[in-house]
Order: C-alpha cells, then sequence, then structure tokens
C-alpha cells in the first residue's frame, strides 16, 4: 500500500469514528441541546468521504477488456479489387505539394453522402498519377458487403485520406461480387 492509499485509509477510519461518537451523543442528548447538535454534526462531517468509498468500490469492480482493434487490410492478402473507379485528384491547399502520387499502396476511405468505406488502391511501379487528370484505377473495398450497395455503376464519391479530400471518383465497373 502507498503512503497516499495509507492516509486515506486512516482519514476515512478517523471520520467513521468521528461520525459513531456524533451519532451516540445525538441518541443521548436531549433535544434542542449544543451536545445534539454537535453530535449531527459530526455525523454530518462523514458525509463527504462516502463519495470517495463509492470510487473506491467502482474501481475494484472488473474492468471490460479492451475494445478489439478495427479492421484493416492484412497486408498478407492478395490485393482483390472490388471495382474500377475514375479517381481525379484534387489540386492541394500549398502549391508546394503539388507533385504526382508515385508508386505504392494508398489507403483511404471512399465518402458516399455522409457514410465513409475503407478501400485502397495500387499505383504501378514506374507509374504515377497527375493532379487534375482522371485516371481509371482498380479499387479494393474493405467491407465489400456493406459498402457494396453503395457503389453502383456510376456512383460518384470522394475521397478522403485523413481529414483531407484529396480527390473526386465515379464508379465506371464493378469488378468482384460482394459476397
Amino acid at each position: 500500500m502507498t503512503t497516499i492509499q495509507s492516509r486515506r485509509k486512516l482519514i476515512v477510519i478517523i471520520l467513521l469514528c468521528m461520525a459513531v461518537t456524533g451519532a451516540l451523543m445525538r441518541h443521548y442528548a436531549e433535544r434542542g441541546t449544543t451536545t445534539r447538535d454537535i453530535g449531527t454534526l459530526l455525523m454530518v462531517l462523514w458525509v463527504p468521504i462516502i463519495g470517495n468509498v463509492i470510487a473506491w468500490l467502482i474501481g475494484k469492480r472488473p474492468r471490460r477488456a479492451a475494445p478489439a482493434e478495427p479492421a484493416t487490410f492484412d497486408a498478407a492478402r492478395a490485393f482483390t479489387p472490388h471495382l474500377l473507379a475514375e479517381l481525379t485528384l484534387r489540386p492541394p491547399a500549398l502549391p508546394s505539394h503539388d507533385v504526382p502520387l508515385a508508386a505504392g499502396e494508398y489507403r483511404c476511405a471512399l465518402v458516399v453522402d455522409n457514410q465513409g468505406f475503407s478501400a485502397r488502391w495500387f499505383v504501378a511501379q514506374g507509374e504515377v498519377l497527375a493532379r487534375g487528370k482522371p485516371h481509371a484505377l482498380d479499387i479494393e473495398l474493405l467491407s465489400p458487403t456493406l459498402a457494396g450497395t453503395r457503389f453502383p455503376k456510376g456512383a460518384a464519391f470522394r475521397v478522403l485520406v485523413g481529414d483531407s479530400f484529396i480527390a473526386d471518383g465515379r464508379v465506371l465497373q464493378l469488378r468482384a461480387t460482394p459476397v
């Protein structure tokens, strides 16, 4: 037990003893006397400790397990395109960031109305995606069963990375039928 815990325990015991003493004083004192009033005051001193005792009991309760990690794309799983989409990258806020997207994997959220769906796409080695021009890309959805109805052919969406919309898109073709 730490020093703070032992001090708290001692304070609780002292205040509990004072409350019991106050109850006894109040029980044996005549009505309307100062002794009875002092006994009532000693009993009232116990009230602030009740909150601490309740907090201690809540702290002793078993805790729930930590929430599960959010679903993400498995690095070992092969890329399975669910739709072919036309993406047009928006110009960045800073002119110095106006560079094409290099080869690699890109993860994002495809936003339709106010719903977002996790997705990823790849830019092949040796290729770059220039900003402001439409590009046809295969896109894999993290949860194709949930997102499938929101992305019919011709559906428009926005691409969200972090807290910025970086592109606008349109579904050209469905590749794999969601299960």
